[in-house]
């Protein structure tokens, strides 16, 4: 049973006991962290698929005078049990980081033929699976070098080579600054099941300007939506400089963004229309907030989108949830925001273990599926381990919507 807050129930969350997927030490390349899920039901049975991200030590591309460099991969996982178990390939990663060196290396191919910068050369994480007219899609983060051990406070963070660091290159703010950049892969669902990784992830778009700045917590809508009279794509992001956006200023704290466009391409560019979803209004998300996963629809007209805060490092980062309206021709609005934190660390395994920098607690997720009466959502927790949740989705909608869009709650 929930717990009553006044005549009102409040969901009740049900926990993975221990972690699903922790660090494997036998694992080069999963070896330190294992975390951050995104999850997808099989349309033809009923296996659960997960990618994960994952970072180990990578002393082969460690460049004089720099620390040692942890790049970050994605591996796959399977569960036949809805979740409560999953069996990890630690054989080879989903989906590797080229860790090329040079700046005319720093390209790939798109699905378009087209040559394009390779924003995830040095670190690929925080996958949000994105079904989309027929098509799977995975959004993810990504930076031009990888990252130094962050958690020793007196490393740098990036093993980014000198030629970038002095702006020996025409890369632009990506490659001088190694700002996160998300990006739009294509998923061969039946090649990434039979685990023919080299074939699975095709390279579409980068889905944010690097140009603008750190931008992450990026993922499209499963669905076009008529905006201006024209169906466009639209997509959720969290930049860090809002300033260059529409109702953004210097000295916001990290925002949740909506955008949209008439095709792909055109997202990180001035084709794109973007306006405030969601700013930081409680006490729980007082540092920054951001989107989770991809909004589920639950009304002709309404999305359920879960997103997460950060108070401090103390308080951590928790998870919940608001209700979106779609106008008939226009960009989805907040109709219901709830005002508590429904996800936190609680348990002693989803606390800070031995990824010594990280101090707070951590419930971060970037996936959730409906299977039945039940939301399956995956977290990574306190940035090491992965594990997994179930809620009654329709007892959550129902509790979500006794708060207005402030957070208020409504009477009856």
């Amino acid at each position: 049973m929930g717990a009553y807050y006044g005549d009102r129930m409040k969901p009740n969350f049900t926990y993975s006991s221990d972690a699903v997927l922790k660090p494997n030490p036998d694992c080069p390349w999963a070896q330190t962290m294992v975390l951050n899920p995104a999850i997808l039901r099989d349309p033809d049975s009923t296996t659960l698929h997960m990618l994960f991200r994952a970072s180990g030590p990578w002393p082969r591309k460690q460049h004089a005078g720099q620390p040692l460099p942890y790049p970050i991969f994605l591996g796959y996982a399977t569960s036949q049990d809805n979740g409560r178990t999953w069996e990890a390939d630690f054989s080879r990663p989903a989906l590797t980081p080229a860790l090329q060196d040079t700046p005319d290396a720093m390209y790939v191919l798109s699905t378009t033929g087209e040559k394009a910068v390779n924003y995830v050369n040095g670190l690929v994480e925080d996958p949000r699976f994105i079904p989309l007219e027929g098509r799977l899609y995975v959004s993810v983060a990504g930076r031009m070098f990888p990252p130094g051990p962050f958690w020793e406070l007196d490393q740098p963070m990036q093993c980014a080579p000198q030629w970038a660091i002095e702006g020996k290159h025409t890369l632009g703010r990506a490659a001088t600054e190694n700002l996160s950049v998300s990006v739009l892969y294509e998923v061969a669902f039946d090649k990434l099941r039979n685990r023919d990784y080299e074939n699975a992830f095709k390279y579409v778009t980068h889905l944010t300007n690097p140009e603008w700045g750190d931008n992450r917590d990026v993922f499209l809508f499963p669905e076009r939506m008529v905006i201006d009279g024209r169906r466009q794509y639209v997509c959720i992001h969290r930049p860090k400089e809002t300033w260059h956006y529409s109702e953004g200023r210097r000295g916001d704290k990290p925002t949740i963004y909506i955008c949209s466009a008439d095709n792909l391409h055109d997202l990180p560019t001035a084709k794109s229309r973007h306006r405030v979803l969601a700013r930081v209004m409680f006490d729980w998300e007082a540092e920054r907030v951001g989107g989770s996963w991809t909004p589920i629809r639950i009304s002709p007209d309404e999305w359920l989108l879960a997103y997460h805060g950060k108070k401090d490092d103390v308080v951590g980062y928790t998870q919940s949830f608001m209700i979106l309206q779609q106008p008939k021709d226009g960009l989805p609005v907040v109709k219901h925001r709830c005002a508590d934190r429904l996800m936190y660390a609680q348990s002693g395994w989803q606390l800070p273990g031995a990824v010594k920098y990280n101090t707070r607690p951590c419930i971060f997720s970037c996936g959730g599926i409906v299977v039945g009466d039940d939301l399956i959502i995956s977290y990574g927790a306190s940035d090491e381990k992965v594990g997994l949740a179930w809620v009654n989705f329709n007892a959550l909608v129902t509790y979500v919507r006794t708060f207005d869009e402030k957070g208020n709650r409504m009477n009856g």
